[in-house]
């Protein structure tokens, strides 16, 4: 077992759940999306775009446009949050927590995308 191939596929697999737990919830209710586990998706997911940048196979360049996808996404929410907490001082309303939300949904959808290629990569390889 290569456990380079394992590692990398924990991390992508570990994004996309992490995220997936912050995105679900209703999406104007803050109580139910956490700061600390935004953060943390954001951790996971540049861990998971670094150990791209080595990937050398053919789906290599669409995992790693992908995995860029979801941090942009993810770093405009946190912007988006920061800006509301402590720029315009008005707190988390229901239409910043909307818009910080879906943007996690776009990360959702770009990690979907991601572990999907990674598993066709995989039913690709011969031994």
């Amino acid at each position: 077992m290569n456990s380079e191939k394992v590692l990398f596929s924990f991390f992508m697999i570990l994004a996309l759940t992490l995220n997936f737990g912050f995105f679900i919830g209703e999406m104007d209710d803050p109580q139910h999306h956490n700061v600390y586990e935004l953060f943390a998706v954001i951790i996971v997911n540049l861990i998971a775009t670094i150990l791209k940048f080595g990937d050398r196979s053919r789906l290599g360049p669409m995992l790693l446009a992908t995995s860029l996808v979801a941090l942009v996404q993810l770093i405009s929410a946190a912007l988006v949050w920061t800006f509301a907490v402590h720029v315009q001082e008005t707190g988390l309303t229901a239409s910043m927590m909307v818009t910080i939300v879906s943007l996690s949904g776009g990360a959702v959808l770009a990690n979907i995308i991601s572990v999907i290629l990674l598993m066709i990569e995989t039913t690709m390889l011969r031994r």
